[in-house]
């Protein structure tokens, strides 16, 4: 059937173009060589930053999987595993990075695997 082969045709260029579309205008991408280099050093720097205040002091184990996203700034994602401690745990580290406000222009999430308490801090 000609029109049905045509209409498939169709629906897989515009499945190509949305994701194509949705990885430029803001959808998760991940990050490797320089950008990823760039992310650590960014996580690095952030956790010091939340240890300097009241909150908990983390050093970045193994940094398994780091994306990054285009949302009015930036938010980076990273699986990380987190040492507190002397205790290892798997982590997820949200840093989302607004640098034109000249405060408040970066908020860090941090949820660990079974451990309740969420980090949730802005400076």
């Amino acid at each position: 059937n000609k029109m049905a082969g045509s209409k498939l045709f169709y629906l897989t260029i515009f499945a190509v173009v949305c994701v194509s579309m949705s990885q430029i205008l803001g959808g998760p991408s991940e990050l490797s060589g320089d950008g990823l280099k760039k992310a650590i050093d960014n996580l690095d720097v952030a956790l010091a930053k939340l240890a300097t205040g009241d909150g908990p002091s983390y050093k970045a184990g193994k940094v398994i999987k780091v994306t990054t996203q285009v949302v009015a700034g930036s938010l980076d994602t990273y699986t990380v595993e987190l040492v507190k401690g002397g205790e290892t745990k798997q982590c997820t580290v949200k840093i989302w990075s607004q640098p034109w406000l000249s405060e408040n222009g970066t908020n860090i999430k941090i949820e660990c695997d079974g451990d309740d308490d969420k980090v949730d801090s802005t400076w």
